[in-house]
């Protein structure tokens, strides 16, 4: 029997999928859960796993080119036999089968996520399963699954679309798994397995030169499809001055223990928003969608263009040394292309900090299906009048937020912002404990 492998959709948002490379080579064996391609997604590169045991008979997309969602990229031969039978049938589809180099695929390493043998459907016990009623399982929680004598059977998975994973079967198994911190998954979609891909060197772009025209990258075009869809909601900007002179100091006396701005300015926008959780909400299907959990999405810049928002979850729960390790792993992974599609697609508040560039003031655009995102500018010194009727210089920073005017009002907005400069210029060393 031959398999086809098709482009899997990685995000609700993905229309197509660029090959970043071919772990697998014509002819080599394929086990059941085994890495056979590397995928470029909207946001991230992920390893997929086939579903099938068999060999992979003949690669239709080659690796650098792309394909949309839910075409053939390769076909599987379940026996040794039937790799011819592959070739001819993908010849026959007017896809010669590529001459592969050996060696080729060692020179470049996997980055993104790849597709799998065919698409996932739900179990009975909520997990995701393949066609042949297989349950989709990640390599470690199987393995660990034998060792601890756990019927795979009978586990609900709790990763990504369902997926069983580790900390499920050492559930199951009574043993106590490591505490993390409780997220809001995206919205579930029909997708084949995947695991964040090996971490490799980011390469840099190569600059381009006066006259030429360089297509977009995956990453890109999803932000360009984003914009568009941003563009149909009716958004409108509030801004505010807040006095940074004590957020600065505190930023002084605690960066040495690798607190970064970024976290402590999260951290001030999280806890405002336990007081106004409208400003936290959405707009979803002519209702406002109220979230269990505050997620701070960031802005970072890709090395290779584009942007990406990392998802600081869980906020305002989180300590200000947790909250800065975790932003620095974030984004770390963000630009190894590393994310888990929860830790870019679960923010509910977004945030753009430009001040970092000496940029004073900006709108930001606001993200799809989110209801608010402040852009922060830079603190700088302002010749301000004192409360005695002097002159003095005072650290200020001018704060912008956007929001969805059919969830949000203007004194809605001002009420956020100002709270959030009380506490920034009144109660900042709150952020500490």
């Amino acid at each position: 029997m031959i398999y086809e492998v098709f482009m899997p959709a990685l995000s609700s948002t993905m229309t197509e999928g660029k090959i970043v490379s071919w772990v697998k080579e014509p002819g080599d064996k394929v086990e059941k859960g085994e890495t056979v391609v590397v995928v470029e997604s909207d946001k991230a590169d992920m390893d997929v796993e086939s579903f099938y045991e068999g060999y992979l008979g003949a690669i239709i997309v080659t690796a650098g080119d792309t394909a949309p969602v839910g075409d053939a990229i390769a076909l599987i031969a379940e026996t040794e036999a039937e790799i011819e039978i592959a070739k001819q049938q993908a010849t026959s589809a007017g896809q010669a089968p590529p001459v592969e180099t050996p060696g080729a695929i060692a020179d470049t390493q996997p980055t993104a996520v790849a597709a799998v043998a065919a698409p996932v459907a739900a179990g009975q016990n909520g997990s995701t399963v393949v066609p042949n009623g297989r349950v989709v399982v990640s390599p470690r929680a199987r393995k660990l699954a034998k060792e601890l004598k756990v019927d795979l059977n009978t586990l609900r998975g709790s990763g990504p679309h369902g997926r069983i994973v580790a900390e499920d079967v050492e559930a199951a198994a009574g043993k106590t798994p490591a505490v993390k911190a409780p997220t809001v998954a995206p919205p579930v979609i029909a997708a084949p397995v995947v695991t964040p891909a090996a971490t490799a060197p980011v390469t840099p772009p190569t600059p381009a030169t006066a006259g030429q025209q360089v297509p977009l990258t995956t990453l890109q075009n999803a932000i360009v499809r984003n914009m568009m869809t941003s563009l149909e909601v009716p958004t409108f900007h509030v801004g505010y001055t807040i006095t940074t002179d004590n957020l600065d100091k505190l930023y002084k006396q605690i960066k040495t223990k690798g607190v970064t701005m970024t976290a402590l300015l999260a951290k001030a926008v999280a806890v405002t928003l336990q007081k106004h959780p409208l400003l936290n909400a959405s707009y979803v299907n002519q209702s406002i969608a109220y979230p269990s959990a505050i997620n701070i999405a960031v802005a970072v810049a890709m090395d290779d263009g584009g942007l990406i928002t990392p998802v600081l979850q869980n906020a305002d729960k989180l300590d200000i040394y947790t909250l800065s390790r975790a932003w620095k792993d974030l984004v770390d992974r963000a630009r190894a292309k590393q994310l888990k599609p929860e830790e870019y697609s679960s923010g509910t508040f977004a945030i753009s900090n430009l001040g970092m560039f000496g940029v004073d003031r900006f709108d930001a655009i606001l993200p799809p299906g989110m209801g608010s995102i402040l852009a922060i500018g830079a603190s700088l010194p302002t010749v301000v009048a004192t409360d005695d009727g002097l002159m003095g210089i005072k650290r200020r920073m001018q704060v912008n937020i956007t929001s969805d005017h059919r969830v949000i009002y203007g004194a809605h907005a001002a009420a956020f912002l100002k709270d959030l400069a009380k506490l920034i210029e009144t109660n900042v060393q709150s952020l500490t404990l």
